[in-house]
């Protein structure tokens, strides 16, 4: 499929409009676009600068803030599932063939 594949989706972040090349879904695209302005505005109104490319670092960084936090939160999750995992296997081996003639 290639290219054929790839649509253009026009997105408005931070009051510019973009025309995103993208395989996936275009209502996906557009709510990571509001994320972006969102983002973006709120560094906006918290910071007194105009510098856009500065918006953009900040808020850039508070994402990357959010998804680093997000990944920690979810490696500790996957790790105490598997130590409880570990823990209930170690309660059935014991039963493993005790009713077995």
């Amino acid at each position: 499929m290639g290219e054929d594949s790839e649509r253009i989706t026009a997105v408005k972040i931070y009051n510019r409009t973009y025309q995103v090349r993208s395989g996936g879904d275009p209502e996906y695209v557009r709510q990571l676009a509001q994320y972006v302005d969102e983002r973006m505005t709120e560094v906006f109104e918290l910071t007194p600068t105009v510098d856009s490319l500065k918006v953009a670092i900040l808020a850039a960084l508070n994402i990357a803030d959010e998804y680093f936090s997000a990944k920690q939160k979810l490696n500790a999750l996957e790790d105490a599932v598997a130590e409880g995992s570990e823990k209930m296997i170690g309660l059935l081996e014991p039963f493993d063939g005790a009713e077995s003639p």
